[in-house]
């Protein structure tokens, strides 16, 4: 994934970064409502959230409401991404549960259920990704048990993508097993590179957690990356803020993500203030935008330069679950 390159072998520019908004920001909105706004507001797409106010992927009629869904984003001219993160869709007692690394086979098929329901979804809209997570490890599991959950779990989950033609991105999440770039190059080795398997990375989880500065991690991520999503957020603390509200300086960051020649969404990710999503959709593109613009007046494809490591601020290797409250720190 190279920056494009003329017919006399010079780099081209990089393509524009395209930009979409998450629907678990806009939760508070009818579906047909949210994808209406982000055209408005002149985005490039959605990533849509299966949960049960939009486009719930339990109810009747899944493919049916998908088909039209589909022809929404087509006459919007939206791209999409799936996303399944949904809080409660599963369990309505326990945030994100069932996991793909739950004790009981019952609870872990439900969540494997879930992801096939997720690509078969994405197919039928076109999506350029599904995205998942590992979950927390459960009380009493060893990590060992923990990753061969994780790797068989997965397992039917790829040849689904894999027979669909959808890559399957998965998500490092601060406090989960799959925490960090490190952990997804483990999974990826564990089940032998297969083609299907991707990356999503969240570059406000860099700035919170890995070792790398955001840049770096997006140059190390490049050949993985299937979709990426983006907020503000301070270093140690898992918590996802508007833009200007944390500490990513972000034209680097774009410089670095443009230069790979991805071509996938960039989605901003703000769940916690959907209350306020339309104001924050309206706010977050032309910050992004402005961004963008100050990383093509950067000198170089990307930032040059050695990589050097984040602010010396003590995190541990697996930082805050997402099952806590945001807001609370790593230390």
């Amino acid at each position: 994934m190279s920056a494009a390159r003329d017919e006399s072998g010079g780099r081209r520019a990089p393509a524009p970064l395209r930009f979409g908004y998450g629907t678990n920001g806009l939760a508070d909105l009818r579906l047909d409502d949210a994808l209406g706004l982000l055209a408005d507001l002149g985005y490039d797409g959605v990533g849509l959230t299966l949960d049960h106010m939009h486009l719930d992927p339990l109810a009747p009629d899944l493919a049916a409401r998908t088909r039209r869904v589909a022809q929404r984003l087509d006459r919007l001219g939206l791209g999409v991404t799936v996303e399944t993160g949904a809080r409660y869709v599963l369990d309505p007692r326990r945030k994100h549960g069932p996991s793909l690394l739950d004790p009981g086979p019952d609870d872990r098929a439900r969540r494997v259920d879930l992801l096939l329901r997720a690509v078969s979804v994405a197919a039928d809209l076109g999506a350029h990704a599904v995205h998942c997570f590992s979950g927390t490890v459960p009380d009493g599991t060893d990590e060992d048990t923990a990753w061969k959950r994780l790797a068989e779990t997965l397992t039917p989950v790829l040849e689904a993508s894999a027979t669909a033609g959808v890559p399957l991105a998965v998500e490092p999440e601060p406090g989960h097993l799959l925490a960090t770039l490190a952990d997804f190059h483990h999974l990826r080795r564990t089940l032998g590179d297969p083609e299907p398997l991707g990356l999503t990375l969240d570059l406000g989880h860099c700035q919170c957690l890995e070792p790398l500065p955001p840049a770096d991690c997006v140059r190390e991520a490049a050949p993985w990356l299937r979709h990426v999503q983006i907020e503000d957020m301070r270093r140690g603390v898992h918590e996802h803020l508007p833009f200007g509200d944390g500490e990513m300086d972000f034209p680097p960051v774009l410089a670095a993500l443009a230069a790979t020649g991805y071509q996938g969404l960039t989605v901003v990710e703000l769940p916690r203030h959907s209350h306020a999503g339309p104001h924050f959709a309206a706010q977050s593109l032309p910050f992004l935008r402005r961004a963008a613009r100050s990383a093509a007046a950067l000198p170089g494809p990307a930032v040059p330069g050695p990589s050097v490591p984040g602010p010396s601020v003590p995190v541990p290797p697996h930082g805050d679950p997402s099952a806590t409250p945001e807001g609370s720190t790593t230390a």
